[in-house]
């Protein structure tokens, strides 16, 4: 319904922020990862969400349009409402959230307060092949040193390789040999691939 709102930054918390559009305030409920992405400039626009329940309407803020897609993925699971799926964008960067789902990865998940072992395990079943197809063009990965593997990766993708195929591989390749040169990295790439 409520698609963006661009407008004078009027309030700024952690968990809110409240935009001055031509007179009327609008209070957002933003994560901390656009909490830190919002400058403290007098413009501001943000890509929202909006719930209805019983007892509220509620929007929600976000500065880039893939985390506002994360959270509509993150509530389409059951179980996990709005203010959960806030939660989890708040602890957890969205690369991370991805990351983890992508790897299936339960403890990142239920570090995140509110989430058990069930819910976490809902997510990754729930999201892990959505986020892999929709997200096939960004790289998520939480090995160390992400420079040398995303030069590799970009060669690897302009020599005409899938991402997902090379980014698995690079990843397995850069475990077990973490301090290789680019270079390396991609012969070594081409020969697995």
């Amino acid at each position: 319904m409520i698609a963006q709102i661009k407008g004078k930054l009027i309030e700024k918390n952690p968990a809110y922020v409240v935009i001055d559009c031509n007179g009327v305030g609008y209070q957002l409920n933003i994560s901390l990862h656009t909490y830190s992405s919002i400058d403290n400039n007098e413009s501001c626009m943000l890509y929202t969400h909006f719930v209805v329940r019983e007892d509220a309407h509620l929007l929600y803020g976000f500065k880039e349009k893939s985390e506002r897609e994360l959270f509509r993925q993150l509530i389409s699971v059951s179980g996990v409402g709005s203010s959960t799926a806030m939660m989890i964008l708040s602890s957890l960067s969205p690369d991370d959230t991805k990351a983890a789902i992508i790897s299936g990865n339960v403890n990142t998940l239920k570090s995140v307060k509110g989430i058990g072992l069930k819910t976490a395990e809902r997510i990754i079943i729930d999201l892990r092949d959505k986020i892999s197809k929709s997200n096939s063009t960004e790289i998520f990965s939480v090995v160390s040193n992400n420079t040398l593997k995303e030069e590799a990766l970009s060669a690897l993708v302009m020599l005409g390789f899938s991402k997902l195929p090379a980014d698995k591989v690079l990843t397995k390749i850069m475990q077990e040999n973490p301090n290789l040169s680019v270079e390396e990295l991609i012969k070594r790439t081409l020969k697995s691939l």
